[in-house]
C-alpha cells in the first residue's frame, strides 16, 4: 500500500506542471493500456506535459481507446523515447512491478535513469526500483488502483468520461467481465461510479469482445482443435505453433482470451496456452486456474514468470514440443 505521507509528497510533486512519462508493460493488455491512458488523461487535465511510451506495439482491439494514437512505441522510436525518458521529471510504471517486464532493452535503459519512479501495480512481489510504490495484490486491476489513486490525490472531479472510459476498460478485461474472484463489492462500486460519469459500458464491451476478424475466429477454432485434456490431473492445455499463427494471418492480440476456454470444461481447474514466437525465440505461456491452485507460484517456479494466484504468464526458450513435454511432466509430478 501507499501511506498518507507518500501521497502528500506526490501531491506536492504534481502541484506544478511536470514532464511525465507513463509506461505499461511489454505486450500491453486492456488493464495496462486502460490504466496508462486513464492516468495520462487525468494528468493532462492538471496541466502536465505527458507522454505514454509502450515497450512494443499494442493489440488492434485496443486502438479505439482515446489518445492511443499518441502513444510512442519504444521498439520503433527508440531514440525519441530515450530522449523523452531522459527529460522526464516523473516516470509512472503501471501494471508491472519489475523493469524487465518492459523487455530487456527498455528495461536495461530504465535501470540507468536517475529519476523519480512511481509504481502502480497489483501483482505480487514488487521490485524496489520506485521511490513511491502503490502496490495492492487484492485489487482486481491496476485500473481500479488508478481510480483510487486519483481519489487519494483529492481530484475525483477530474475523472471525466474519457478517464472513466479508460479505467473501465481495464476493470472489465482484468476481471473477466466481473466474473473472476478478484472482483469485489468495491470493484462494482467503482464500475457504478464510472457509468455515472457517462461511459458507454455496452460500447466498451462490444469494442473489446464482440468485434472480431474472420481470421481470428478461424485461429480460435484451430486452438480449440489443438486442446488436450489431462483429466486425471484436472488440467488442459492448448498449443499454437508459429506456422499455425501464420496460416491465419495472426495479428497482435488475436489470441487474447483463448486460454480461458480451457477452464470452461467440467472438472478442469488448471489450464495453459503455449504460443510459439519464432521472432523472439520464445514460447509465450499463459496460465489460468480456479479452486485455489496457485498459477503465480507455478509460473515462477517452472517458467520464469509470475502474476496472480489465478492468472499468470511465463516463457520458455526451449522448442514448443520440449516446453509442452516439460509442462506435462511437471503436472504429473505435482498434481497427483
Amino acid at each position: 500500500m501507499i501511506n498518507e505521507n507518500e501521497i502528500g509528497e506526490i501531491k506536492n510533486l504534481l502541484a506544478s506542471p511536470k514532464k511525465i512519462v507513463i509506461i505499461p508493460h511489454r505486450n500491453p493488455d486492456g488493464d495496462a493500456m486502460g490504466s496508462t491512458l486513464g492516468l495520462y488523461h487525468f494528468l493532462m487535465q492538471s496541466g502536465h506535459d505527458c507522454v505514454v511510451i509502450s515497450p512494443n506495439e499494442f493489440p488492434d482491439f485496443l486502438a479505439w481507446l482515446p489518445a492511443s494514437d499518441q502513444i510512442l512505441i519504444y521498439e520503433k522510436n527508440t531514440q525519441i523515447c530515450q530522449q523523452k525518458l531522459e527529460a522526464a521529471e516523473l516516470i509512472f510504471t503501471l501494471d508491472f512491478n519489475a523493469l524487465h517486464r518492459t523487455g530487456d532493452l527498455m528495461g536495461s535503459f530504465l535501470a540507468t535513469l536517475d529519476k523519480t519512479f512511481i509504481m502502480i501495480d497489483h501483482h505480487q512481489l514488487p521490485d524496489s526500483y520506485a521511490k513511491y510504490t502503490y502496490s495492492d495484490t487484492l485489487m482486481s486491476s491496476t485500473c481500479e488502483m488508478v481510480y483510487h489513486f486519483i481519489q487519494k490525490l483529492g481530484k475525483p472531479e477530474l475523472i471525466n468520461k474519457t478517464v472513466a472510459t479508460c479505467i473501465y476498460t481495464g476493470l472489465v478485461t482484468d476481471t473477466g467481465s466481473f466474473r473472476f474472484s478478484s472482483t469485489t463489492s468495491t470493484t462494482h462500486e467503482v464500475a457504478s461510479d464510472l457509468i455515472k460519469r457517462g461511459i458507454n459500458n455496452a460500447l466498451i464491451h462490444n469494442n473489446l469482445f464482440d468485434t472480431s476478424s474472420y481470421n481470428r475466429l478461424q485461429l480460435l477454432g484451430k486452438a480449440l482443435q489443438n486442446m488436450k485434456l489431462m483429466q486425471d490431473y484436472k488440467t488442459s492445455y492448448i498449443t499454437l505453433s508459429q506456422d499455425e499463427l501464420n496460416a491465419f494471418n495472426h495479428q497482435k492480440g488475436d489470441t487474447e482470451g483463448f486460454v480461458n476456454y480451457g477452464l470452461s470444461i467440467d472438472g478442469i481447474d488448471f489450464t495453459a496456452i503455449f504460443i510459439e514466437n519464432k521472432e523472439e525465440g520464445i514460447i509465450k505461456i499463459s496460465f489460468r486456474s480456479q479452486n485455489g491452485f496457485d498459477v503465480n507460484k507455478f509460473a515462477r517456479n517452472y517458467f520464469s514468470g509470475g502474476g496472480h494466484i489465478n492468472a499468470a504468464g511465463g516463457k520458455s526458450t526451449e522448442s514448443l514440443d520440449e516446453t509442452v513435454n516439460k509442462f506435462v511432466s511437471i503436472v504429473k509430478e505435482i498434481r497427483k
